[in-house]
């Protein structure tokens, strides 16, 4: 699935893709928050991870778990 997350005073964001399911990604991001964690990582689907930077979080888009269609729909 598709992870975007945006950084506050970065004109970029982070986007992957990653094998971990939405709660998990849910559960990651919402236990560094309320423990006051400086950071939280996760890691995308070649092994690359991602340390992102509580205080900077700014949103986090997380896609469909569905499979992509390919073709037209008639």
């Amino acid at each position: 699935m598709e992870i975007r997350i945006g950084i506050t005073n970065s004109g970029r964001e982070l986007s992957f893709e990653s094998s971990q399911s939405t709660a998990e990604i849910e559960k990651l991001i919402a236990d560094a928050l309320d423990s006051s964690k400086s950071f939280f990582t996760i890691s995308d689907d070649k092994g690359k991870m991602y340390i992102v930077p509580t205080a900077g979080l700014a949103y986090v888009e997380i896609g469909s778990e569905e499979t992509r269609r390919i073709g037209f729909v008639g």
